[in-house]
């Protein structure tokens, strides 16, 4: 009976294929947007904390609060403080800003960051090509600069660019090194960490104090990573020197990779929940059409039940019938709208050389949702054919 039930109503949708296009269009445009949506959100989620944990979540980044406070940490402090603190492997200070590089094949503004060998090993950078800073570099001033992969290809159309020149607000560097970007979701977690710049280049911190105004001696933001992982302690043997030297929690701030992790999930969490909630009003939406289109088939096939009913068809059976009908359209609707969401997430992975792919969870969920919102809004529709009394319905015309 529902394998019967199952053909008729296939053949209802291949009979009057525009009416039933356009009956499923809201359930093709609700799910379409929660598949893509949620899938994008997803995607985009795994990418950055892939790179955070490529990154390692054990790293600290302590940023000073008042800029006009007496007594500044110097670049040689910070590095003491893994020889002073127990729990702290490594630190290096940091300094960015943004400048003008120029080769022959181009000029673009690029983010240079000022800093010390052991902001590598922090950072979890591996090189692809030649070598990070090291410490001769910072203590002699030279002027070397390390690029990510992205301003490498860029300014000299390869990667493998070592020994070449790269002039700084017209001063010329030259590339030692090129730290391996690994993939695109390096280059996308760069991008965010980087204030939207693509190219990322690394100078002696010495270097930058000469190069772009506003940077001194005394280090205002510095990294740290913590020793076998054991951030928490790193991070509270760090916060009690710093109240230590300055005596005010709000002299600084401390944070860990983990809890940037941490507030990444609450955040791709409750944007999910929104986007889902939006897309399950479309969907609700869809099923309020699928509910008029079947009062309508109900009303055109009024002597067909009145026959059927005739002939000893009980009324569960004429229910059935129509609630299967109704959750057909919808599913049929649902897998409509899954195929566009998976050539749509195909295009922008072409398009934007990522790698979203459906998420299996949000597809199973469209699937139940939709074959929910098929059964609630063919209820009506399918208790109105099925109390249809057998005289009344062989009348009607």
């Amino acid at each position: 009976m529902i394998l019967q039930s199952i053909k008729m109503a296939l053949k209802s949708i291949k009979t009057n294929k525009l009416r039933s296009f356009l009956t499923m269009l809201g359930i093709i445009i609700g799910v379409f947007a929660l598949v893509v949506l949620v899938s994008l959100v997803s995607g985009a989620t795994n990418t950055i904390t892939e790179s955070i944990s490529d990154i390692g979540s054990d790293m600290i980044s302590v940023t000073m609060l008042d800029w006009g406070a007496n007594n500044r940490l110097s670049i040689k402090e910070v590095e003491s403080l893994a020889d002073k603190l127990p729990n702290v492997a490594a630190t290096a200070p940091a300094a960015q800003g943004s400048i003008d590089a120029k080769t022959k094949l181009k000029t673009e503004n690029v983010m240079v960051y000022g800093t010390t060998p052991a902001y590598a090993e922090i950072q979890g950078y591996k090189m692809k090509y030649g070598r990070f800073l090291m410490k001769p570099d910072c203590e002699n001033h030279t002027n070397v600069v390390v690029l990510n992969h992205d301003a490498a290809i860029t300014f000299f159309g390869r990667d493998n660019c070592i020994g070449e020149t790269l002039k700084l607000n017209g001063r010329a560097y030259r590339v030692i090194g090129v730290v391996d970007s690994g993939n695109q979701q390096m280059s996308m977690m760069s991008m965010l960490l980087n204030g939207g710049g693509m190219y990322t280049v690394y100078i002696p911190y010495t270097s930058l104090i000469r190069l772009a105004s506003g940077i001194k001696l005394s280090v205002d933001s510095f990294y740290a990573s913590a020793v076998d992982g054991n951030t928490g302690a790193a991070k509270d043997e760090i916060n009690d020197y710093m109240m230590d030297k300055y005596g005010d929690e709000d002299m600084f701030y401390i944070f860990s990779q983990s809890e940037i992790s941490e507030a990444m999930d609450k955040v791709t969490g409750t944007l999910s929940l929104l986007l889902g909630g939006i897309a399950a009003i479309s969907l609700l939406v869809g099923g309020i059409g699928i509910m008029n289109i079947m009062l309508v088939s109900v009303t055109e096939r009024t002597r067909e039940i009145g026959i059927r009913k005739a002939i000893g068809a009980q009324p569960g059976v004429i229910r059935l019938q129509f609630l299967i009908e109704a959750m057909t359209l919808s599913i049929v609707g649902c897998l409509l709208g899954i195929v566009l969401s998976w050539i749509t997430l195909q295009i922008i992975n072409i398009l934007a050389n990522v790698s979203f792919g459906l998420s299996i969870p949000v597809i199973l969920l469209s699937v139940l949702f939709s074959s929910g919102v098929g059964i609630l809004f063919g209820i009506y529709p399918a208790h109105k054919a099925a109390k249809m009394k057998p005289i009344d319905a062989l009348r009607f015309s």
